[in-house]
């Protein structure tokens, strides 16, 4: 059993290493430029915040892991690419001819919807839900957020939603391998939702505002990849049925 999983778990940490590397040259890089993408992470708090207030660090070395966070999700987010790629690479043995050549439309697509999740937690989520957050008793006190904090709810938000959108993309390219129906997908929706909110509680901040703008878009993602995998794998009618 271990001989037949051998050249697997190697191709596997090959896929890995490789992947490893590209976020390691990255993150260096981003690290380097840390200070106007902290800046662009920043933007959706500071125009909430009440004028003059300022974020904080309260030990000495939160702002020096604020900037390894920052460049950390930086060099995850600009390799995408390329994880994607090794993903497809690793699985390509396994696959048909014809399937293999799915590889640029998988990395594409993938890459396109995760920043597409990500664009709408920036542009929609993040400002409303942190409008919430710190208008919320506002008249009693006075915000001041800690910088390591919020760019911890941060980056959870954006990753939560970039991976919540490659649903159609994996369900799409499922349903190509024969692997998913559109009967599996609509048996399993009311599993689906409950799951839905659990993960929307989980990624975004403890305001029900933000957790419906995630689990919202969630629900229209899975009804979407319904229609995906009917179009591309649907379930067989039973022809004995009269």
């Amino acid at each position: 059993m271990f001989s037949e999983l051998k050249p697997h778990l190697a191709e596997l940490r090959k896929r890995l290493g490789y992947s490893v590397l590209c976020i390691f040259i990255f993150f260096a890089i981003s690290f380097i430029f840390y200070e106007p993408i902290l800046e662009w992470m920043m933007k959706p708090l500071k125009d909430v915040l009440s004028e003059g207030t300022q974020m904080i660090a309260t030990g000495v070395s939160e702002a020096f892991f604020t900037a390894i966070k920052v460049a950390f999700f930086s060099g995850i987010v600009i390799s995408l690419p390329i994880i994607f790629w090794q993903f497809w690479l690793f699985v390509a043995p396994g696959l048909y001819e014809n399937e293999k050549k799915m590889v640029i439309p998988f990395v594409s697509s993938a890459t396109i919807m995760f920043l597409l999740g990500a664009s709408f937690a920036y542009y929609v989520v993040v400002p409303f839900g942190f409008e919430f957050l710190v208008n919320f008793g506002n008249t009693i006190v006075t915000v001041t957020p800690r910088i390591g904090e919020y760019i911890g709810f941060f980056t959870k938000i954006m990753v939560g939603f970039g991976i919540s959108f490659e649903l159609p993309v994996i369900t799409f390219f499922f349903a190509a391998l024969g692997l998913l129906t559109d009967e599996t997908l609509k048996n399993f929706f009311k599993y689906a939702v409950i799951i839905i909110f659990i993960l929307a509680s989980l990624l975004t901040p403890p305001d029900v505002l933000t957790q419906l703008l995630m689990a919202g878009p969630m629900i229209i993602l899975y009804g979407i990849s319904i229609i995906i995998t009917g179009i591309v794998n649907p379930a067989k009618k039973d022809n004995d049925e009269e």
